[in-house]
């Protein structure tokens, strides 16, 4: 059995990403283990030297894609999980590849093969697996933008990776068609390169593109930090008609979320504008909520996972007033704090529209969102996502809540996970759900400190909705007995109730007051709380 040497591979390389050395010296061992004789190749077949060696770099190349995309979700790490992300890919890669056996060259995936055409319009070279684009590759692939009768507006050279050659070989060709161009998806497209190499890739597509007129750019995947944004400097200046913008996971930093700011001219035609999982923080904030500020017809914003706080939240919370046509708002994951949400809160009233808002790991507290949710009750009648977990939130936030969820009959998500909002929460919000909400599909209530009858009163108010999909009460601290009733509720729909394997169902005590009084009993709760009055609006 041919045997991957992961020590090689994480003996070799202490953070990430690997050395250029680190990579060709693994391509190499790999092409070593693919052609030498062994009980694999006596049964699929031995591969030739020059296949191991494409197949090889090709396995290289597709597992430090992936590594790296493991390492995005770990940015404060050392880079370890990504490091064994990577050997591991690599033997499982080239693993396949021994069993697969040699390939004639007519068998092979021809490049043109990666060219999909949905319709006459588009120009998509993206799809799996992952395409190492030399010049050769580029000189067929993207002949056919230049055919006779073919008139592309769109291209998506997404996750390929475009070597420095191939990149002036697309050149001319991309500047033939940039006129007629209106969507140019470049995410992900240099994937493995060296730094220097990726930059000057990008800034061979940007001159190609100069002075098309897009509505349309993305280019998120691409790790490019102040350099890469920089080196599309050329073409992000020279849009002026631009509805859709995507940067996301690309490193975006102060000085890169200056650098957009900076370059693009105008964004008051933005409808859609994406700057997911980067690393913004305030000051990076305050260069995106100019842009936020200047684009009056934005319909969705997402600026989750940028590592944000209070000053720049607030920023961001203020420049959104001016967007009165907002659809959808997600500013999950930064550190907001209580301040950031009272000044979104007093915003919301103008998002008059607004169908999905994403508010959850904010740092909220019970003011907060106490806030948000009465402002949300005065505003966006037609919402149907309400993602508000993470926050701790209380049951002193309950009321507020409940009232809000009782207004929006349109609902189809609501995620209260991860908060602390105990068995008197879940009854008012259970209550909330009660009349209407015929289109609800989806209720997260997990982690929440519950027990049995906050658990029976969600199930019992659920139960009956026409479309759920999912109640997912886990987590929790439902005792045996509590269990034992949800699942009754649900034995008509037991695909509709979520797993329940991680609930204690001895729990912790609430309070020292209820230490002393051996626990309040469950029926006695829920009596008192349904004489609370939930306002549902007319």
């Amino acid at each position: 059995m041919v045997r991957f040497d992961m020590e090689f591979a994480t003996s070799s390389v202490k953070l990430w990403p690997p050395s250029q050395s680190t990579r060709i010296k693994l391509v190499d061992r790999m092409t070593k283990n693919l052609v030498t004789p062994s009980i694999w190749s006596r049964k699929y077949g031995l591969l030739s030297q020059k296949e191991a060696e494409e197949d090889a770099k090709q396995i290289e190349d597709a597992a430090f894609a992936a590594a790296n995309q493991q390492f995005t979700k770990e940015p404060d790490g050392d880079g370890s999980s990504a490091v064994q992300f990577y050997a591991k890919e690599s033997s499982r890669l080239m693993i396949e590849v021994i069993k697969r056996g040699p390939v004639t060259k007519a068998d092979r995936e021809p490049i043109l093969d990666k060219i999909k055409e949905y319709d006459e319009a588009t120009f998509d070279i993206s799809g799996e697996p992952r395409k190492l684009i030399d010049s050769g590759d580029a000189e067929k692939l993207l002949k056919r933008l230049t055919e006779p009768g073919k008139k592309y507006t769109k291209i998506c050279f997404s996750n390929t990776s475009f070597s420095k050659d191939a990149a002036l070989v697309a050149q001319p060709i991309l500047s033939s068609i940039k006129d007629q161009l209106t969507e140019v998806d470049l995410s992900d497209f240099v994937a493995g390169r060296p730094e220097e190499e990726a930059l000057e890739v990008m800034n061979i597509f940007s001159l190609a593109l100069e002075g098309s007129k897009l509505n349309y750019l993305n280019l998120s995947n691409n790790a490019l930090g102040e350099k890469g944004i920089r080196a599309f400097g050329a073409l992000l200046k020279s849009q002026h008609n631009l509805e859709e913008l995507y940067l996301m996971n690309d490193g975006i930093s102060e000085e890169a979320a200056m650098a957009v700011s900076e370059l693009i001219p105008s964004t008051d035609k933005v409808r859609v504008l994406q700057f997911h999982n980067n690393m913004t923080g305030d000051e990076g904030a305050m260069a995106i909520s100019k842009m936020v500020k200047n684009s009056p017809l934005l319909e969705n914003f997402r600026c989750s996972s940028t590592r944000i706080e209070s000053e720049g939240g607030i920023a961001l919370a203020q420049a959104l007033g001016t967007c009165t046509h907002l659809k959808k708002l997600d500013l999950r994951d930064n550190i907001f704090g209580v301040d950031a949400g009272l000044a979104l809160s007093k915003v919301l009233s103008a998002f008059s529209d607004l169908t999905e808002i994403y508010l959850s790991y904010l740092n909220l507290e019970d003011k907060g969102s106490t806030a948000l949710a009465n402002a949300l009750k005065e505003s966006a009648p037609s919402l149907e996502i309400l993602d508000i977990a993470g926050n701790e939130i209380t049951a002193k936030a309950a009321p507020a809540l409940a009232t809000c969820i009782a207004s929006k009959q349109f609902l189809a998500k609501l995620n209260l996970a991860e908060n602390e909002l105990k068995d008197e929460g879940a009854i008012l919000i259970a209550k909330a759900l009660e009349e209407g909400h015929g289109q609800l599909c989806e209720v997260d209530m997990s982690t929440n400190l519950i027990r049995r009858a906050g658990a029976r009163c969600l199930a019992q108010a659920l139960v009956s909705k026409p479309g759920l999909t999912l109640l997912n009460i886990n987590g929790n601290y439902i005792s045996d007995e509590g269990i034992d009733e949800v699942k009754d509720v649900f034995k008509n729909f037991p695909r509709v109730l979520g797993p329940l394997d991680e609930n204690d169902p001895e729990g912790e005590d609430y309070d020292e007051e209820e230490e002393e009084q051996g626990g309040a009993d469950d029926h006695d709760l829920e009596s008192k709380l349904k004489g609370l009055e939930i306002k549902h609006d007319e």
